[in-house]
């Protein structure tokens, strides 16, 4: 008798484009769908935008999620077939991320609680530029920081808009944040730090009510913001599947090297 494999019941979701849909309807017939919450594996058809909505569904879950390219941005995909899904799925090699967990603060004292894929960032509301103070493990590393905002990044997500504000890649097994200034207008040469990834970071807006700031946790917003807490959350989990010799890890290495 064969060995059932290891993943054998898998449940499918994907983006409402038409490349995607169609590509569901494809695998659904061929390999059936599975409910979620008694799937082994979850495999998810889009761009990165689904892969995210998707680990977030199932961050507390366990389940490992396994994405295929159907939509614009693929980094964290592999590519789509549709032959012998279920032993790419067995031959597939697994990484594992933690969330980060923000928690803010709002001008009215209303606090927010929610997690972060890739970053947890910080943006000037209004034509003003923010004024914004650092703080890391409670000990005060920047009095004063004016930007556009700044952003704290996982090495998941430090390939995404933390890159595109010019703050470094990090290797996906790093123990370390990326802390990243937007547009810094002072100091006028800092470029950013490397941080643990046991940090407690802090940043708190300095005049919030004539230079209002939003805080954003990966696709959570929350407006007019006074103090945002944000630490690496160690109690969550997530499993992500790649293909052989695409791994994250692979797919961040390459990106330093320009390709």
């Amino acid at each position: 008798m064969t060995k059932p494999s290891r993943y054998d019941r898998i449940a499918f979701v994907a983006s409402p484009s038409n490349e995607a849909q169609a590509a569901f309807h494809q695998l659904t017939s061929q390999y059936g769908n599975c409910d979620p919450d008694e799937a082994d594996v979850v495999v998810a058809l889009g761009g990165d935008g689904l892969m995210l909505q998707t680990l977030h569904h199932h961050m507390r879950s366990g389940k490992p999620i396994y994405g295929m390219h159907r939509g614009t941005v693929g980094f964290l995909m592999n590519e789509y077939s549709a032959h012998d899904l279920r032993a790419r799925l067995a031959a597939a090699h697994e990484s594992e991320i933690n969330p980060l967990l923000m928690r803010a603060t709002d001008v009215n004292d209303r606090v927010h609680l929610h997690h972060a894929i890739n970053e947890v960032y910080l943006f000037r509301q209004t034509s003003q530029a923010a004024r914004l103070r650092i703080l890391i493990d409670e000990r005060e590393r920047m009095p004063e920081l004016i930007a556009d905002g700044v952003i704290v990044a996982t090495p998941a997500g430090s390939t995404a808009y933390n890159l595109s504000a010019q703050g470094p890649i990090l290797p996906i097994n790093a123990a370390l944040l990326a802390l990243t200034p937007i547009s810094a207008f002072r100091p006028r040469r800092w470029r950013g730090a490397l941080l643990p990834n046991t940090a407690y970071v802090v940043i708190e807006v300095l005049e919030d009510d004539k230079r209002p700031v939003a805080a954003v946790a990966d696709h959570e917003e929350v407006r007019r913001v006074r103090r945002v807490e944000i630490l690496s959350d160690k109690s969550i989990s997530m499993r992500m599947l790649f293909d052989p010799g695409h791994s994250l890890e692979e797919r961040i290495l390459r990106e330093q090297f320009g390709y």
